[in-house]
């Protein structure tokens, strides 16, 4: 029933465009559409900014200025005059197809290439401090390969949250990743399985461009531990000069990290900790970290 009285009514059909026209003529001025059409729209008795805001669309929807299938002067292809579509509402951006499309695509290409340097990134990661490697270059992480020109490292673009960031500039962006994925530490995650433990590393790493800020105590206590390390496998080499030893060397930093992680298990009341290791160090890791 509800379907014949929409092929047969007049309010719906070819007739449906020219009645809504009405209807929001008569919504801003009832008095601007003939008395007839006044007492049928009376009976609706519905609520006007309802009905304006139902008429307008999604808040998020593109909106054109001039009607579809118009001429410059505003008359359909056959001549005759054309209503005007209204212009968006104050506070709402009128946007084009195009330049929404432009838009989506470099949003898309930058993510693209944020993307490459979480997979890529420890590839170029400046790990040689004598520099004689030169400078490196990975085709994937380069800025163009996306499409960007010198000109647009200044514009502004979309990243909805990616690097904890709404919009940001081609620069920023490029300068955040190589702090990043790029510096004197590379770290190669995107393969885990877990996504939770991919997110993990991703999270702790972007949240501090991969640097740890550590006060001047904590600074010269790792650097103590170094030293020690050092001492010691120095004196090995000296005291049984030719005997067979899994030297540390090389891997000092183990007996820093070996002690942060007791601290702070420590401070999360770990009770017990088992280490299992190979013969490489394992002199020092009894002498420096136990104490033997």
């Amino acid at each position: 029933m509800a379907r014949r009285i929409e092929d047969t009514s007049f309010l719906f059909g070819p007739n449906s465009i020219f009645v809504e026209d009405l209807y929001a003529r008569y919504l801003a001025d009832p008095h601007s559409v003939d008395i007839s059409w006044q007492n049928v729209f009376a009976e609706f008795g519905d609520d006007p900014q309802a009905v304006a805001d139902e008429t307008r669309g999604a808040p998020w929807a593109p909106r054109v200025c001039g009607a579809e299938r118009t001429s410059e002067d505003g008359d359909d292809i056959n001549g005759e005059s054309a209503p005007r579509m209204a212009p968006a509402p104050a506070g709402q951006t009128v946007i084009d197809k195009d330049t929404a499309h432009a838009a989506t695509r470099d949003s898309i290409r930058l993510i693209m290439l944020i993307r490459a340097y979480r997979v890529r990134g420890h590839l170029i990661a400046n790990l040689d401090p004598l520099a004689l490697e030169g400078e490196k270059h990975h085709p994937e992480l380069d800025p163009a390969t996306y499409g960007f020109t010198a000109k647009d490292y200044d514009r502004e673009f979309f990243l909805d949250g990616m690097l904890g960031l709404e919009t940001a500039t081609l620069r920023e962006v490029h300068d955040i990743i190589k702090q990043t994925y790029c510096s004197k530490i590379g770290v190669e995650f995107m393969h885990i399985q877990y996504p939770d433990q991919k997110s993990w590393v991703q999270v702790k790493m972007e949240g501090s461009r991969n640097r740890t800020h550590m006060s001047q105590d904590m600074r010269i206590e790792i650097l103590k531990q170094l030293y020690s390390s050092e001492g010691f496998e120095r004196f090995l080499h000296i005291k049984y000069p030719g005997t067979k030893r899994f030297s540390l060397e090389g891997a000092e930093s183990t007996i820093p990290m070996l002690e942060a992680i007791i601290n702070r298990s420590s401070a999360l009341d770990v009770e017990e900790i088992v280490i299992g290791m190979p013969h490489r160090g394992r002199l020092n890791v009894l002498t420096t970290v136990m104490g033997k």
